[in-house]
């Protein structure tokens, strides 16, 4: 290929090739159509009993009634079909914004791009933690370390190297799995190092592209509210089903009308359906995290949601979470003398200081990524320029990455002149003093000192010199004889109202737990100005020699744990998880995935975290805010509230609608409620309880009581009671009415007064499930609500007061102070019940 490896491809030809190889994508989950949507709608119970119904007319010769109800299939689909729709569009926005990026170079620019727009050709810049995007050859390598096991099914990460050459680049591609190739593949990962790569192949050309349809997810499984759900769908549709049943026969028996016997059995079936239970569960974590996504808080794991609603514990990390992650040089600290760059800023760094920060920088890579690494890098023109410090010239010769085991890095340098290397090391002061091998007297000194810096905030570096002849490097850093130069003190400040926001987190009743690699006075003195308070700190050493139970009892009590490594994060998941809390943790290493996936609420930072820990975590910052976790927070009990009002309202409507489908017929009175009458009741509750009760504001206290039990089922015991109370109150109001409307009205005006009286009662079902108290209903604005209102209105005056609607549902008109008595009856047993809660509520 002739592109060359500075400027990439240009921007034209990476068009013209995703033209005509494709988007890189693998063979995935179709998106469903409204054709798909439309059938799956007519596989529903409800479907069919309407259609039933339909064919029932039109054998009994009412052609009318038949049509109507055909009429009212096809808009059931046609709203089926727009809130699915609506659904899916809200979906495919999570799913542009969940696409995962790459960094390339084109025009000779780096940019990131959607990874669907990779082409064969690009050149993609690679860092630790990073997904490998596509297939291809390594054109650069510093110590990249990558897990192929997603293709080779070994655990073992293996190393890699850069191609020798164009011949070597153009070589077919190896398997997987082997040490010591130039080639990556798509969805592989990088455990260490950094480098770039040629794209190769993408899409459906790549090793796991070819692999297709094995890679394919498998079908989620449902969650606790779905399972819980679809169980008491099943038990009222099977009572539905029996209900109904013995409707039909003593109807049949008593009139010898089977046909008429057999409508009635419909109506009952349909009445007790709640098929809406289906729609409350996928339309409101889907809009809810469409509202999501517009705060900058993508849910890749729509569940987490409303697990989020009943955190009891936030974990975060210090930096870039609660602070700006933008570190500068605070303090420097030489030879017993200290000097503070942002107090002085337009002075001149005083001599003694340049060794020390010349051998910082020589510690950092060229193009570093770490926040504390570019500080350095930012100041080294500012006061080392144009002195003998700078070494632009000179070769990196040995890297000692920071492990676990000793928390810091080395680096050697040849210059262009002279025989030995210069080894610059940095890392946490106890680190380095230990690299040092200083007697116990100085060690105390340094400690002291790093300890004063420490309580004022700032992150401490410590700073080591030595000299090597080689040839040959030692294996590990102990080898050399390294020089203590001195400390840096690093200033990372809180970002703009992190107070405030765990303010709010205290008040909401979750505790919020500091995590942080850094020293343990510099993380008090931050979590101090976060308001986290000033208690104990867990330190990862004392940490490591607590046993689970210990730990658990330790964790109960702190709120900053500091000098922890990556991998601790997962013991502190699984001690908190122990004590019975809900846990959220937040994260962006590669080392933070186990913990992320072990918390009930993962959080991966979209800007500078990893692919691998975005991957894992169910939620992603696209901007790393913490407040954007106070607001997830608050949605989740948003949704989970609304969703139970709008399934109290459900069950509710349903229990008086199959009251009055009932209890007529063994009354011996006329019957009162048809399939029109269900359909025109199904045209109210779908949008109410979906998008209604969805656009429901979050109650005034959501984020000032504790988090509700997680284990609590959506219905329980009282709530269940509640929803079933009210609906006896409603129906004992319209039973009232049409009782009251049979002796004194003709039989079509009777059943006009009882079914308005129904129609009142299911809106007042609807008000008084908004609140705990009426006053609180009535003052709440909710636009979709009171259009959903006006059009029920005005539907039940078309219904009354349109001969050829009336004569079809079989009405009297009513006269304006029998219509407003029907109202009142219908809203009456609503109220009394609104009223009963409400003195409830203020008690």
């Amino acid at each position: 290929m002739s592109e060359d490896l500075v400027g990439g491809l240009s921007a034209a030809q990476a068009r013209a090739r995703l033209g005509a190889d494709g988007p890189n994508a693998l063979p995935g989950a179709q998106r469903r159509t409204h054709l798909s949507i439309v059938r799956a709608a007519a596989q529903e119970p409800m479907f069919f009993l309407l259609l039933g119904g339909a064919l029932l007319y039109l054998l009994l010769g009412e052609a009318r009634e038949g049509a109507f109800l055909l009429a009212m299939v096809v808009l059931t689909l046609g709203l089926t079909l727009y809130q699915e729709s609506k659904t899916e569009r809200a979906l495919e926005a999570l799913r542009e914004l969940a696409s995962p990026s790459a960094l390339v170079l084109r025009d000779g620019q780096r940019v990131r791009v959607d990874s669907r727009e990779l082409v064969a050709g690009d050149i993609v810049i690679l860092a630790e933690g990073d997904r490998v995007p596509a297939d291809g050859v390594l054109i650069e390598a510093a110590a990249i370390e990558a897990d192929e096991s997603l293709l080779s099914g070994e655990a073992a990460p293996v190393r890699k190297r850069g191609a020798c050459g164009a011949a070597e680049e153009a070589q077919p591609m190896a398997r997987a799995g082997g040490d010591d190739t130039p080639h990556l593949y798509a969805g592989t990962l990088l455990i260490k190092g950094r480098g770039s790569m040629r794209v190769l192949a993408t899409g459906a050309r790549s090793q796991i592209g070819q692999i297709g349809s094995a890679l394919r997810a498998l079908a989620p499984q449902p969650s606790p509210l779905q399972r819980q759900s679809a169980r008491m769908v099943r038990q009222i549709a099977l009572a539905g089903m029996a209900l109904s049943a013995s409707l039909v026969l003593i109807y049949g028996a008593r009139g010898g009308d089977w046909m008429q016997a057999l409508l009635a059995g419909i109506v009952l079936a349909i009445s007790m359906l709640p098929a809406e239970f289906t729609i409350v569960l996928t339309v409101f974590p889907t809009l809810g995290a469409w509202r999501l996504a517009r705060a900058r808080v993508l849910t890749r794991h729509l569940a987490a949601i409303e697990t989020l609603g009943a955190t009891s514990v936030l974990c975060v990390d210090k930096t870039g979470t609660l602070t700006e992650n933008r570190m500068t040089v605070a303090r420097l600290h030489a030879d017993g003398a200290s000097f503070d760059p942002l107090a002085n800023e337009h002075a001149p760094l005083p001599e003694q200081f340049h060794r020390l920060l010349e051998f910082s920088i020589l510690a950092c890579p060229l193009a570093p990524f770490d926040p504390m690494e570019l500080a350095l890098h930012r100041i080294k023109e500012r006061y080392l320029g144009g002195t003998e410090h700078l070494h632009g010239d000179w070769t990196l010769a040995q890297e000692y990455p920071l492990t676990p085991e000793l928390r810091a890095m080395a680096q050697a340098w040849k210059a262009r002149d002279g025989d030995n290397y210069a080894v610059a090391a940095k890392g946490a002061p106890e680190a380095i003093i230990d690299l040092c091998h200083l007697d116990p007297e100085r060690q105390r000194a340094i400690g002291a000192q790093a300890d004063a810096m420490a309580r004022e905030g700032l992150r401490v570096l410590g700073v080591a010199s030595a000299t090597f002849a080689g040839p040959r490097w030692p294996q590990q850093e102990h080898d050399f004889d390294f020089v203590f130069v001195g400390l840096v003190g690093l200033a990372d400040p809180l970002k703009p109202g992190i107070a405030q926001a765990i303010g709010q987190c205290r008040q909401a009743g979750m505790r919020v737990i500091m995590i942080t690699g850094d020293y343990p006075a510099t993380a008090s003195a931050i979590a101090r100005q976060a308001g986290l308070g000033a208690g104990s700190v867990l330190g990862g050493d004392e940490m490591a020699r607590l046993d689970e139970r210990a730990l658990q009892q330790r964790i109960a009590s702190v709120n900053v744990c500091a000098r922890i490594a990556p991998d601790q994060k997962l013991r502190i998941v699984q001690a908190l998880q122990a004590n019975g809390e809900i846990v959220a943790m937040t994260g962006d290493g590669v080392n933070d995935a186990p913990a992320l996936k072990a918390a009930h609420v993962g959080v991966a930072m979209g800007g500078r975290g990893t692919d691998v820990a975005r991957q894992s975590a169910a939620l992603v910052l696209l901007d790393d805010s913490f407040d954007a976790i106070v607001t997830a927070v608050a949605a989740g009990r948003r949704i989970f509230t609304n969703m139970q009002k709008s399934m109290a309202y459900i069950l509710a409507v349903h229990l008086s609608i199959a009251g009055m489908a009932l209890l007529p017929a063994l009354l011996g009175w006329p019957v009162l409620l048809y399939p029109m009458h269900i359909v025109f009741l199904e045209l109210i509750i779908d949008p109410a309880c979906s998008l209604a009760f969805e656009n429901e504001a979050a109650e005034p206290d959501a984020m000032r009581v504790a988090p509700r039990d997680a284990q609590a089922p959506l219905f329980g015991g009282r709530t269940l009671a509640l929803a079933a109370l009210q609906g006896v109150c409603a129906l004992a109001g319209v039973l009232a009415a049409y009782g009251w409307a049979l002796g004194a009205l003709a039989p079509d005006a009777a059943r006009a007064f009882g079914f308005s009286s129904l129609v009142v009662a299911n809106l007042a079902l609807i008000y008084a499930n908004r609140a705990p108290t009426l006053a609180q209903t009535l003052a709440r604005p909710n636009r979709v609500l009171t259009l959903v209102s006006a059009a029920t209105l005005a539907l039940l005056l078309l219904a009354l007061y349109q001969p050829w609607v009336a004569a079809l549902f079989r009405f009297a008109p009513l006269g304006a102070a029998q219509l407003a008595a029907a109202g009142a009856c219908g809203a009456g047993g609503v109220l009394a019940f609104a009223l009963l809660k409400g003195m409830r509520a203020s008690q």
